[in-house]
C-alpha cells in the first residue's frame, strides 16, 4: 500500500509554483501514485499568493487539504510560508525559501515587511528546512530556477526515485532551460541544511 502524502505549495505569482506542482504531479504519476492537484491563483499576476494543493496516494478522492492536515508545506517565499504555516500537521515537514518578496501593501508603503519570520517558523517547527533557493539557483546559472531548487529539496523527502523526478523535469521544462534546471534540481536534492 502506498502511504498518502499531502503537500501544500505556496508562493508568489511568477515564482514557478505551478510549474513545480506539475513536475511533482508528473513524477508522482510516474511512480504509480494516484494524484489530485488544486491551484488557487489570488491576484498572482500582481504579486499575489499562489497556492497549490497536491495529494498523492494509492487512491485520492479530493485535492483539498484541511488546515492542520499537510504533511509538507513547501514555501517559495518566507512570508507565504508564515501565512500558511497553520496548514502543517503536527510533526509535518516545513521547507521554506529564505527569499523576501514584498507584497503590494509593503511596496505601497502601507505596511512593513514583517521581521523575524524565519525565527518564528523555526520556533513553531524546529525541524524546518530553510533554503537560500535563489542563491543556489544563481550558482546554477538561472535565478528563475529557484523553484526547481526547492523541488529538489522536496524530492529528497518523498519516496519517488530521482530518475523519475528528472524525467518529469525534462517533460515539463523547455529544452533551452533544461540544463540550468537540472543543475538546480540536483543542488536542491543534495541540500543538507
Amino acid at each position: 500500500m502506498i502511504k498518502p502524502v499531502d503537500i501544500l505549495m505556496v508562493g508568489v505569482g511568477g515564482q514557478g509554483t505551478v510549474l513545480a506542482s506539475k513536475v511533482l504531479a508528473q513524477a508522482a504519476c510516474g511512480a504509480g501514485y494516484d494524484i489530485k492537484v488544486s491551484e488557487i491563483h489570488g491576484m498572482a499576476q500582481r504579486g499575489g499568493s499562489v497556492v497549490t494543493q497536491v495529494r498523492l496516494g494509492e487512491k485520492v478522492y479530493s485535492p483539498l487539504i484541511a488546515e492542520g492536515g499537510a504533511d509538507i508545506v513547501l514555501a517559495f517565499e518566507k512570508l507565504e510560508g508564515l501565512r500558511f504555516l497553520r496548514f502543517l500537521r503536527p510533526g509535518g515537514t516545513m521547507i521554506v525559501n529564505d527569499q523576501e518578496i514584498p507584497p503590494v501593501p509593503v511596496l505601497a508603503g502601507a505596511a512593513e515587511y514583517p521581521a523575524g519570520i524565519v525565527d518564528y517558523i523555526r520556533r513553531a517547527v524546529p525541524s524546518a528546512v530553510v533554503v537560500d533557493a535563489l542563491g543556489l539557483a544563481l550558482e546554477c546559472g538561472s535565478a528563475r530556477a529557484a523553484n526547481v531548487v526547492l523541488l529538489g529539496v522536496l524530492a529528497r523527502r518523498l519516496p519517488i526515485a530521482r530518475e523519475i523526478w528528472e524525467e518529469a523535469l525534462a517533460g515539463r521544462v523547455p529544452a533551452r532551460f533544461l540544463e540550468a534546471n537540472r543543475a538546480a534540481f540536483r543542488a536542491g536534492y543534495g541540500y543538507n541544511g
